[in-house]
């Protein structure tokens, strides 16, 4: 019998406020390093310097809102759990509950989430809704379950992929800001002996780490922004590209514009911040994770939706 190492992921969780945790004291260092070690103490200089250091300072706070206002957002957000009792929209009494006989006449209705066959979830007892999967941390179904993120604590799904995309987009320009600050003070380490340090070693040594986990999170975050950005464009998940039964051509991709507003909504005003409005909700059930429309079934979806 094979090894299921998925029985093991429960463990996952034990890994929550050390995560939390984990992401605050990064941020707490970066602003060690950045506002109380280097630019802090330039607003009292005068001149350019401290107009320079303003500009700053005052970017790096937005950007820290935003960051830290998208990355709570993820965390305290239910992804979307299917509603106890859920059923499909179509006459499923014929089968008399026996999924059984569902799964034998369409083998895809087992694995492939993209497909309209109804499908049942073994673990949770119950049917589960297109584009839903069981996360094995969570103990539950997901819906439109993207990944569980160690990071966030949380599974990613239909409820806070906008917040989760937002988090990963304030991440990459907070790091970026921060590293090309630091690159002058970082570059203090490499300085001839002769020259006159004036900062203390601790001072460099808290910006010399700072830089170099900005710089890593820079490049690493940057990746897997675009990885979402093509996925968003494609109106698929990271677990549907990665399915046995994937096309080239996801079936709920609605052109370019339609799968951006699935996430983000249609109002501009409230694409850059984890929160939808009212009408948004309403006229995009996609966002709740039970209603999507298949570019095989409707010719102008966003009529639909």
């Amino acid at each position: 019998m094979a090894w299921n190492v998925f029985k093991f992921c429960t463990a996952l969780r034990a890994l929550g406020s050390i995560m939390i945790l984990f992401v605050i004291g990064i941020i707490g260092f970066t602003y060690y390093a950045l506002v109380v070690v280097n630019y802090g103490p330039s607003l009292l200089l005068g001149g350019l310097d401290s107009f320079t250091a303003l500009l700053l300072l005052a970017l790096f706070h937005f950007l820290l809102v935003m960051l830290l206002w998208s990355y709570f957002s993820v965390v305290a957000t239910d992804p979307g759990g299917v509603p106890p009792g859920w059923r499909p929209e179509l006459d499923i009494e014929k089968s008399d509950g026996n999924e059984a006989a569902i799964a034998e006449a369409s083998p895809l209705s087992a694995g492939d989430s993209s497909s309209h066959i109804v499908r049942h979830c073994r673990k949770c007892n119950q049917y589960k809704p297109p584009r839903s999967h069981h996360c094995s941390v969570c103990g539950r179904c997901i819906l439109k379950m993207d990944h569980h993120c160690v990071w966030v604590v949380n599974c990613v799904g239909a409820r806070n992929y906008k917040s989760f995309l937002l988090f990963l987009f304030y991440t990459f320009l907070e790091t970026t800001v921060v590293a090309v600050s630091l690159f002058p003070a970082f570059l203090v380490f490499f300085t001839d002996g002769d020259d006159e340090i004036t900062v203390s070693l601790g001072s460099l040594a808290s910006t010399f780490v700072a830089f170099i986990l900005n710089i890593a999170f820079a490049l690493s975050v940057l990746g897997f922004l675009i990885m979402h950005i093509m996925l968003v464009a494609r109106n698929t998940t990271t677990i549907e590209a990665y399915e046995k039964y994937t096309t080239p051509n996801s079936p709920y991709d609605l052109g370019r514009m339609a799968n951006f507003e699935q996430v983000f909504g249609r109002n501009k005003m409230y694409w850059f911040v984890p929160l939808y409005t009212e009408e948004d909700m309403k006229r995009l059930p996609a966002l709740e994770g039970l209603d999507f429309t298949s570019r095989l079934e409707e010719s102008q979806p966003l009529q639909s939706l």
